[in-house]
């Protein structure tokens, strides 16, 4: 320390300081504030380690997602305002519980429009059908008077040809004879009449029956409107698709849901918040090392000092790029008995991916110091003692030697 004093004397008197001190006394004191500093510098300290053993273990660590194994989005098929809600935030619900309800008066108007129309429809099959009975029976009356003209129109014949025979023979005179002809020509008209008139009724009943037709179709359609209609009646009733706890509420009372282009969401709702899963990002560089079944560990902020346990079910092909970095969806089942820990949760994951037990281990620090030997020095030297390198772990690293015991 003398020397240094002496030093820092000598380099005084020579320097441009000596004389500036007379100008800048205060610049002058801070240098040497800061030479004494330096001359003053502690010595470098240095930790030492017990080589001992224990177990290791290789950990990929990981930040993740709380997520519920199970969620159901509810939502609306109908568009409406919302009249009343049976559920909030957090309430237990079961499977077909009405949880919400959007006012009915429109579709129940809707309802009864449809089936007045299918009333209607089938008023009108049951008309048709009667007047098809009556065009039948017409029809049928009209075949009479067509057969009943064809019976007249051949005695008219026969008449009439007996009454030229009698007259050729001078019999009968000409006027019996055309009175003869006459009526031959008389009901030869009759039955042109009853044949057209039979064609006309024939006619009617087959356009009555293509209308029946139509009719019934028309009332299947009806039908299906009627039924559309209290479909969605029936769906102003929201209700639980499932057992479970209500994690979100998206709805109020007097709000007008649309569901025109996709059905909006009213609640979303866990199935069983005592079994969960953690999704873990896991960098693409430690996938591999991931075995399915595998114990991993896991702590969340709201309780720093618990350790949490799971098992890993599946590791996701399906990748995301994070800023560059390709990530993969790690699920780790986990029991929540008490429901103490919540969906959307962060979690901090620890997986396991190798360990050893009961060996010689040295602490990490040790292992980044590399000493100025070449590698065949270093063989001869591990050789010598019978010393194999082992896993780097998260605790320490491992140097098992044969001989150690």
């Amino acid at each position: 320390m003398g020397r240094i004093t002496n030093w820092m004397k000598t380099l005084w008197e020579q320097s441009m300081f000596h004389r500036a001190m007379l100008v800048a006394p205060p610049v002058a004191l801070l240098l040497l504030a800061a030479f004494w500093t330096v001359g003053s510098r502690s010595a470098v300290q240095y930790y030492t380690a017990k080589v001992e053993k224990g177990d290791i273990s290789q950990v990929v660590q990981a930040t993740g997602t709380i997520n519920a194994v199970t969620t159901v989005q509810v939502g609306s098929q109908v568009s409406g305002t919302i009249a009343k809600l049976f559920a909030d935030f957090n309430t237990q619900v079961t499977k077909d519980q009405v949880v919400a309800q959007i006012d009915p008066a429109i579709f129940r108007a809707q309802l009864l429009q449809a089936e007045a129309d299918l009333e209607n429809a089938r008023a009108n099959v049951t008309g048709l059908l009667a007047q098809i009975e009556t065009q039948r029976a017409e029809l049928l009356a009209q075949k009479a008077n067509e057969d009943k003209a064809q019976a007249q129109l051949t005695d008219a014949r026969l008449n009439l040809q007996r009454t030229k025979d009698l007259f050729d023979q001078g019999i009968v005179a000409a006027a019996q004879r055309d009175t003869a002809q006459s009526n031959y020509d008389g009901a030869l008209a009759s039955l042109h009449v009853a044949q057209a008139q039979y064609e006309q009724s024939e006619a009617r009943l087959k356009s009555t029956i293509a209308q029946l037709d139509q009719a019934k179709a028309q009332v299947e359609q009806r039908k299906a409107a009627a039924e559309l209609a209290h479909v969605n009646l029936d769906h102003t009733t929201i209700r639980a698709p499932i057992d479970g706890t209500v994690i979100a509420r998206n709805v109020d009372v007097g709000q007008t849901v649309a569901a025109s282009l996709q059905a909006p969401t009213l609640f979303v709702i866990a199935q069983d918040l005592t079994k969960m899963q953690v999704y873990a990002k896991t960098d693409e560089s430690d996938v591999g090392k991931i075995k399915v079944g595998a114990t991993a560990q896991f702590r969340v902020d709201s309780f720093p000092r618990e350790t949490f346990t799971g098992t890993v079910s599946q590791v996701r092909m399906n990748a995301t790029t994070i800023q560059n970095v390709v990530i993969y969806d790690t699920i780790i089942d986990f029991d929540n008995p008490e429901k103490k820990l919540f969906p959307g949760m962060t979690a901090y994951v620890t997986i396991p991916v190798a360990w050893e037990n009961n060996v010689i281990k040295v602490p990490n620090g040790a292992l980044r110091f590399q000493p100025e030997i070449s590698d065949e020095e270093r063989k001869a030297l591990f050789a010598k003692y019978n010393i194999t390198e082992g896993p780097r772990g998260g605790a320490g690293g491992r140097l098992a030697a044969a001989a150690a015991g």
